[in-house]
């Protein structure tokens, strides 16, 4: 496992680097990384890998806000990119009413668990799961999921995940790159 000094988008060349490297020695053909613009998935173009990138939902930053440009969804799908965007897997209707009634939820001690090891694990797992889910990625196989802290990324995986109905049968295979400070 390769460890970063800090977390944040300084990483992301060497996570891309690290995350491709580890595809081809393991023969693993998909890539799932979290790109709310569209600048990191693009790093992943032309490395010989499926590419599904997933982003923010629309409302993320606001009402109406997509992240993604028109053009970089039509490069993308040109491009044969699979792209996701829909509400995230640990944010979602139990958020909204454990905030409204101040109660608990059950996924969000999930992701405050893989928040431990960093915020781009608890990323690269959602994404991994939301994209099992959207079926862009084929049930029962490990892919590479990318995620980061804040903007580009910072940690990558080898993960089988398992819909998110099932979530407890979600593997991480290996961790193969993180911060070691992870920001919290």
């Amino acid at each position: 496992m390769k460890t970063w000094a800090k977390s944040g988008p300084d990483n992301t060349q060497a996570t891309v680097e690290a995350a491709v490297a580890r595809a081809k020695e393991l023969g693993i053909k998909r890539v799932v990384v979290a790109s709310n613009t569209g600048e990191t998935a693009r790093l992943f173009l032309d490395k010989g890998l499926e590419v599904v990138c997933v982003t923010h939902q629309v409302g993320f930053r606001g009402p109406n806000v997509d992240e993604m440009p028109a053009e970089t969804r039509k490069e993308f799908a040109a491009r044969g990119v699979k792209v996701l965007t829909t509400t995230h897997l640990f944010r979602g209707v139990t958020r909204g009413i454990v905030n409204a009634y101040k109660g608990f939820d059950p996924a969000m001690v999930v992701a405050d668990t893989l928040r431990l090891f960093g915020q781009g694990t608890k990323v690269a797992v959602e994404v991994a799961v939301m994209a099992l889910d959207a079926g862009l990625i084929p049930y029962g196989e490990d892919v590479i999921a990318v995620g980061g802290t804040g903007r580009g990324a910072d940690t990558a995986l080898v993960i089988r995940p398992a819909y998110s109905g099932e979530f407890l049968k979600t593997q991480i295979r290996e961790i193969i790159c993180k911060p070691w400070e992870t920001g919290k």
